[in-house]
């Protein structure tokens, strides 16, 4: 698959008055943090549900996804704003709090197995059956390609930044940057925890495999293997060098989403905080001249963890 700017661009103008233009916040030492918590449903992920729902077409039958909690949050989100009906499954370690929310934008709630990988295809053998309309977490073009309006729109309110932080599940969010980014001027740096490594796992083998799931952040960052259609982009730029992969420890994170409560008073989640971990715990060492971007992607978690 070629996703091209273009392409992010149409899906910007598609989903422009379904979704919320995130701010920035500066802060010494830490960088220009993209507030993607802040974003309709808690994430980045309604700009990827809305711009699938709204390319390919909602029928009768509605929508069916698999997730962990935020991508099911951001299609129940989409579909009652849409008016159609939603039926999410989730995995036995979704948490509460997301799968609450879930529920609180009317969708139906299924626990589908154990791990992600099979509650994604328990929705699979549902949405054959239905017939309704099937929102990947991380492995369509609609959805990369709106996930990649991040990019365009985090550019357009910084063009200085040369250095993008960005934590990485299933890797939507990252191919869809990746894409935007394609022509040069920014390096990414992707960030998974240790017990989620998957795209540390497909760079090092030359393409997706199966990778372990555990750890703090699993129920945001848990794919079992990243999906196909960001790896040929995000191996692309790693190959040209302007992508690396650098994974965090559970006690980086926590002490992350301790740090952003602590200095600006912002309650991330586990995977929300990721990407900044990388930065304060040194796992990833910015070089002297970098302009640096953390981007800040989910909020959905019990604010009594933090602090």
């Amino acid at each position: 698959m070629t996703l091209a700017p273009s392409d992010i661009q149409a899906a910007a103008d598609r989903i422009a008055g379904d979704i919320r233009r995130t701010p920035l916040l500066a802060l010494p030492g830490w960088g220009v943090l993209k507030l993607e918590m802040l974003q309709l449903a808690g994430s980045f992920k309604p700009r990827g549900a809305f711009n699938r729902m709204r390319a390919a077409g909602v029928g009768g039958m509605g929508v069916i996804a698999a997730s962990g909690g935020n991508h099911g949050i951001a299609v129940a989100a989409a579909a009652q704003s849409l008016g159609v009906t939603a039926e999410i499954f989730v995995p036995e370690i979704a948490a509460e709090a997301k799968r609450a929310r879930i529920r609180a934008y009317g969708a139906r709630l299924v626990v589908g197995g154990a791990t992600y990988d099979e509650a994604r295809l328990a929705s699979e053998a549902r949405a054959a059956e239905t017939g309704a309309l099937m929102v990947h977490a991380y492995d369509q073009a609609e959805v990369l390609a709106g996930q990649g309006t991040v990019a365009l729109e985090w550019q357009e309110q910084a063009p200085e930044l040369t250095h993008l932080l960005i934590a990485v599940g299933g890797g939507g969010l990252l191919g869809g940057i990746a894409a935007w980014h394609a022509r040069g001027g920014v390096t990414l740096i992707a960030v998974e925890p240790e017990g989620c490594p998957g795209l540390h796992a497909a760079l090092a083998a030359g393409r997706p495999v199966p990778a372990p799931v555990g750890g703090l952040a699993a129920d945001s960052l848990g794919a079992r293997q990243v999906g196909g259609l960001m790896f040929p982009i995000v191996a692309g730029l790693h190959a040209a060098g302007r992508l690396e992969s650098v994974l965090v420890t559970d006690a980086a994170i926590r002490a992350a989403q301790q740090a952003l409560w602590e200095t600006a008073r912002l309650v991330a989640e586990p995977g929300g905080a990721a990407a900044l971990a990388a930065l304060l715990s040194g796992a990833w060492t910015p070089p002297a001249e970098a302009r640096i971007g953390v981007l800040v992607c989910g909020a959905n978690t019990d604010p009594g963890l933090v602090g």
